[in-house]
């Protein structure tokens, strides 16, 4: 195949194992082919999981648009409140929204491998019904290490002004008429 930055072959694309807790029912491994190919405005990856597991918990997005296509093995996909049966040569649309919790479970006894298709655009916020969470990301998932992600628990809700006691703006008032004060005198 001709070398060029925007084509690959799969088979060149390093397989990244999903840092899940062991022994969990959370596990696979990812190929995130749009990293590796200079994607500017969808990601795309490729999953394989195993019997018994998911790769990601039940989620939505505010923002993001998800596509899924299953490539071999039968799974459950929990989308909403319906539990619907999925396998090789389903595609399934992911909107962002609310109304739209969605994890795919490999209930087969061979691996689930699917390839997820989105929109990248940032920030995004994601809600974990399961876990009453909420991720605010305003980084790619394709570079963690830049911008923010952090996840919180919805049920800890505060002021808007808990935590801002002060202190800064007390300490800039005091430098400026410090410096009032300086100039003045000259």
């Amino acid at each position: 195949m001709a070398k060029h930055k925007h084509i690959i072959h799969l088979s060149d694309v390093p397989v990244d194992r999903i840092k899940a807790p062991e022994g969990s029912v959370f596990s696979g491994s990812r190929q995130r082919v749009g990293a590796h190919i200079g994607a500017q405005k969808l990601g795309y990856s490729f999953f394989t999981v195993p019997p018994g597991k998911t790769a990601f918990p039940y989620h939505t997005h505010t923002g993001n648009e998800e596509m899924i296509y299953i490539l071999a093995g039968d799974g459950m996909l929990r989308f909403g409140k319906e539990e619907i049966a999925v396998h090789s040569g389903t595609v399934i649309a992911c909107p962002p929204g609310g109304e739209y919790p969605h994890q795919l479970i490999n209930s087969g006894d061979q691996e689930l491998k699917y390839l997820v298709a989105s929109t990248m655009a940032y920030p995004d916020i994601s809600e974990y019904p399961d876990s009453n969470k909420i991720g605010a990301y305003a980084t790619s998932a394709g570079h963690p290490q830049t911008g923010f992600r952090a996840l919180y628990v919805r049920d800890r809700n505060v002021n808007y002004y808990d935590g801002e006691e002060g202190e800064q703006v007390e300490r800039v008032l005091k430098s400026a008429r410090r410096s009032a004060k300086d100039t003045s005198a000259t």
